[in-house]
């Protein structure tokens, strides 16, 4: 047994049960163990969730990256996006994984750079400078959270208009808002 055999077990079972019924003692149960044998390889469940929010990032930084290739404009955002929304559609539990708040210098050291660097590698083709790349990265990820936060939760189901095709539209006007990006102005600074 290794901390990478329990991290890649914590994540399956977390795609399975939820992240937050992912424990030491559960992960014991899995492999048929006593709790106390795997602090041997972890120091707490809470090492065990940041092992599994770094696996995670990494996926699916590997995964947008595959997806990214070749592509610019229009097509390198649609599909980033629907890496994203497959990743966190097929893996629920890494996915949620993913939110936890790391400190600053694990953070630094994971896929989520990886990340940023993709995500404004798109804005670049929008022609997006700072501070603009800033807001609009925090805009797209904010809409894909969102979005593939509500499609897991059943947010979607009181209309017969399927997820799918409201997806495809708010791409589509995601493209059209970074297209048409607005100027900055003094006016446009909040001061409260």
């Amino acid at each position: 047994m290794t901390a990478e055999r329990l991290t890649l077990a914590a994540a399956d079972l977390a795609d399975e049960v939820g992240m937050p019924n992912v424990t030491v003692a559960a992960l014991a149960r899995h492999f048929g163990v006593k709790d106390a044998s795997l602090y041997f390889h972890i120091r707490n469940a809470q090492e065990l969730r940041v092992r599994v929010a770094l696996l995670a990032l990494a996926e699916l930084a590997d995964r947008v990256a595959d997806a990214l290739a070749g592509r610019a404009g229009k097509d390198a955002l649609v599909a980033f996006a629907n890496a994203y929304r497959a990743y966190a559609t097929q893996h629920p539990g890494r996915y949620a994984a993913m939110q936890i708040d790391l400190d600053p210098d694990t953070a630094a050291a994971s896929a989520g750079v990886r990340h940023a660097a993709m995500t404004r590698a798109i804005l670049r083709g929008y022609q997006l400078t700072e501070p603009d790349q800033t807001d609009a990265v925090r805009m797209m990820h904010s809409t894909f959270h969102g979005f593939v936060s509500l499609e897991r939760t059943g947010g979607f189901r009181h209309t017969p208009r399927s997820a799918d095709d409201s997806w495809a539209r708010t791409l589509d006007a995601l493209h059209t808002v970074l297209s048409n990006w607005p100027a900055r102005s003094d006016a446009s600074t909040p001061t409260a």
